[in-house]
């Protein structure tokens, strides 16, 4: 957990850090935020992830509460204050502290909060774990492609799948195709071995982890492509695992209790593992 956070200007305890009650984050979820992963006290992909922060203010109209340039120094100094080498950095930025009424306020004092939480260095062989998925209906609002703290639909999926035993669910709108994960998105490996995900849009998330992945799939030759695909294709695919900022590339072995394949970890899933350890230890360097 994070020992000191960063909150509206100032550097304060975690246990004693707060917002205002009436923080339109807090009472409207009006608000965007990121995740970065640390490896070796390094910032991985962090341009990206910089360039979707600016997209989702700008998506939702919310300014920007300092610079970029600011900004980033106050998330190494988060970093450096709690000692983290491997983990996660979270910033959430909301549309700030205004009396409660649904359109917007006048004013363009945006908050912002910067956690930092330490994890275990990346290990191969833990990530490299097969794990169950389950998949439930789609019921999200319509623009996924903006990071929002929205994330009701997300947390009541995500349970769904950790009272099943599940490690992800995959969310699947009523023409039978799956859009992302409820933190992660959605990939399958065809019985041909190509590396499907969906297509940009605004149904899904453009992760910065699944950016580096078809960037790293390029460079490695896999033949991929960027589209829907339905469940009964999942089902019947070769392999299939989930991408995030967390769960780097994460095998799923089976779905809705069904195997994936021969229900074991498949070779693309694990090279393409292999070659994001890579991609961090070359940011990490």
């Amino acid at each position: 957990m994070s020992r000191i956070a960063y909150v509206n200007g100032q550097y304060v305890p975690h246990l004693s850090a707060a917002v205002h009650i009436e923080d339109r984050g807090y009472q409207f979820s009006d608000g965007v935020y990121e995740v970065i992963a640390i490896h070796k006290g390094k910032l991985i992909d962090m341009d990206g992830h910089m360039v979707r922060l600016s997209r989702s203010l700008s998506e939702l109209e919310i300014a920007w509460p300092v610079g970029p340039r600011s900004l980033d120094m106050i998330i190494r100094q988060v970093i450096r204050r709690n000692r983290i080498r491997d983990g996660i950095v979270y910033m959430q930025i909301t549309r700030g502290v205004a009396p409660r009424n649904h359109a917007f306020p006048a004013h363009h004092d945006s908050a912002l909060v910067v956690t930092a939480k330490r994890f275990p260095p990346f290990d191969f062989d833990a990530a490299n774990k097969g794990v169950d998925v389950i998949t439930t209906p789609e019921i999200r609002w319509q623009r996924r492609d903006i990071k929002t703290v929205s994330l009701l639909g997300n947390c009541l999926a995500k349970e769904e799948a950790a009272r099943a035993g599940a490690y992800e669910a995959w969310f699947v709108e009523g023409d039978g195709m799956i859009t992302e994960g409820t933190s992660s998105n959605a990939w399958i490996i065809t019985t041909d071995g190509q590396l499907i995900t969906r297509n940009t849009s605004n149904s899904i998330l453009n992760g910065i982890t699944r950016l580096s992945i078809l960037k790293i799939a390029k460079e490695q030759g896999v033949k991929f492509v960027e589209r829907a695909f339905s469940l009964e294709e999942a089902k019947s695919a070769k392999e299939a695992f989930t991408s995030s900022t967390t769960s780097f590339v994460k095998p799923v072995i089976r779905i809705d209790g069904d195997p994936v394949g021969d229900g074991k970890v498949g070779p693309l899933s694990t090279k393409l593992l292999a070659y994001y350890g890579v991609h961090m230890k070359a940011q990490a360097a």
